[in-house]
């Protein structure tokens, strides 16, 4: 029976089930659904509006993170919550640092990071400050954090989104590891094939409620689709949209593009009306291109041309002068303000429409109710800040922002990152459009099957160089995966 309300909104109806010792119980449903909010209750982020948790049988009533964290249950977030200045063995024992007196036993701390480093197959070392680390790696010292605790439960919201295969099985390994120790695994996920491979039952949530849960054997015979139609409510068909032919003029040209050694040497155009995909693995230059390009990033050498005129972008207003917008991976660092509301994030970039003098606070509103109900962003009032969606419903706002300014090249990096299946396949369909409007789009991607089902091309990134351009009606995983790799 447990229900939380917010203002305006009731995000969770009475919801009740129940998680065994030693299963790994998946969680899914579209953003908005309700799984976050359930796990911030579970975890002590939020203390319920009705109903009750019983942990071993017995009712809890958490104070806060710490109180559950003594309790046995501990969150992996889906946003990122480090600090930079801090190193990865401070990050991951913050709050639970072994002392000597006064002083904190750094050599202690080191190792026993390393340890917990070493089982989830991460590369880094624990001295490494968090600020040097990509956000795949940022991602694995978030779930080493929640590892060393020790917990009965343990909760991981959108674990894999940004590893590597190689880093995905690590975790999977770990995941079984941790089942055979009678560990509790609520792992929440859009990624429906890692759901049906690693969850021992499958719930549903949609609209804050409880669909279905899934038995042993309803889970082993269930397919990807199934799964999606449960989750939006309704029939899933192939959601990549079908492609259209792209133009033949070049919107956006790049020549020797070099940023110290994470770009080199890159060179590629995208033409009027294309999808090109940027694929590689994690550490290949994807993002750090697109930094360079919207000086975000400094560059060291090469030039950029819009519709034929080489343009001077030193920092990124003039970026978007230009009519080139880039949607952040970082959603939380860099995408959005999360403090501040939905309409003050739609029209941050394209204030001066909104200005004589004064701010036109009506228009502004008016523009964001458009978006609102354009991309189907789930938001209780535009007012409220943006923090309070889910992560979903973020990016949609990220992505609005950027549409704001009506730009002609897009630069997408990972899109659809934490976005369940009914939102991707909205997000798929209005990256089509805007193509479709003539719009350049650069969508970088480390899920091979999406640059498949929407490019027209994909380029392969690896080590800071540009190693090929081919047809994606020519392309496969396999030969992607080859590229990236430097696998002949």
């Amino acid at each position: 029976g447990l229900r939380k309300e917010f203002p305006g909104v009731v995000a969770l109806h009475d919801m009740t089930l129940a998680f065994r010792a030693g299963e790994v119980h998946g969680l899914i449903g579209e953003n908005g659904a309700g799984k976050s909010t359930l796990m911030k209750l579970l975890a002590g982020v939020y203390r319920p509006t009705a109903g009750e948790i019983r942990l071993r049988n017995k009712p809890v009533r958490w104070r806060d993170v710490a109180d559950a964290q003594a309790g046995g249950i501990v969150m992996i977030h889906q946003e990122l919550n480090l600090i930079d200045e801090l190193s990865v063995a401070e990050n991951i024992y913050l709050g639970r640092e072994k002392s000597l007196g006064p002083f904190v036993r750094v050599g202690q701390l080191r190792k026993d990071a390393a340890g917990v480093l070493s089982r989830l197959g991460a590369r880094f070392s624990p001295a490494e400050p968090v600020k040097n680390l990509s956000v795949a790696e940022k991602q694995l010292v978030e779930i080493a954090k929640a590892v060393s605790c020790d917990a009965s439960v343990l909760i991981m919201d959108e674990p894999t989104a940004v590893l590597t295969s190689r880093e995905t099985q690590a975790l999977f390994d770990l995941i079984d590891s941790l089942r055979k120790q009678n560990v509790t695994i609520i792992y929440i996920s859009h990624i429906l094939p890692d759901v049906l491979r690693i969850c021992d039952r499958i719930s549903v949530m949609r609209d804050g409620q409880l669909v279905r849960t899934l038995n042993e054997e309803e889970v082993r015979s269930a397919t990807e689709r199934q799964l999606a139609s449960l989750m939006v409510g309704r029939p899933m068909a192939n959601y990549y949209p079908q492609r259209v032919p792209a133009g033949g003029e070049i919107r956006l040209r790049l020549e020797g593009i070099s940023s110290g050694n994470r770009v080199r040497d890159v060179s590629l155009e995208v033409r009027k009306g294309e999808i090109l995909g940027l694929a590689g693995l994690v550490g290949a230059g994807r993002t750090e291109l697109a930094e360079a390009i919207v000086a975000l990033r400094k560059r060291d050498a090469g030039s950029i041309e819009v519709d034929g005129t080489r343009t001077t972008i030193r920092n990124p207003e003039q970026a978007v002068k230009a009519g080139i917008a880039y949607l952040s991976e970082d959603r939380k660092g860099r995408g959005l303000t999360l403090d501040m509301s939905t309409t003050d994030n739609v029209v941050m970039v394209s204030l001066r429409r909104y200005s004589r003098g004064l701010l036109r606070l009506r228009k502004q509103k008016s523009a964001t109710r458009e978006y609102v109900d354009r991309l189907k962003i789930k938001v209780a009032r535009i007012d409220d800040p943006v923090g309070n969606l889910s992560g979903g419903n973020q990016q949609k706002v990220a992505l609005a922002k950027w549409l704001e300014i009506t730009p002609r090249v897009l630069i997408l990096d990972e899109p659809t990152r934490g976005v369940d299946i009914g939102a991707k396949e909205e997000i798929y369909r209005l990256i089509q459009s805007l193509a479709q409007s003539g719009m350049a789009c650069l969508m970088i991607s480390s899920e091979f099957n999406e640059l498949l089902g929407m490019c027209h091309r994909i380029g392969v990134m690896k080590e800071g160089r540009l190693v090929g351009v081919i047809d994606a009606a020519e392309a496969t995983e396999e030969r992607l995966m080859h590229m990236a790799a430097g696998v002949s």
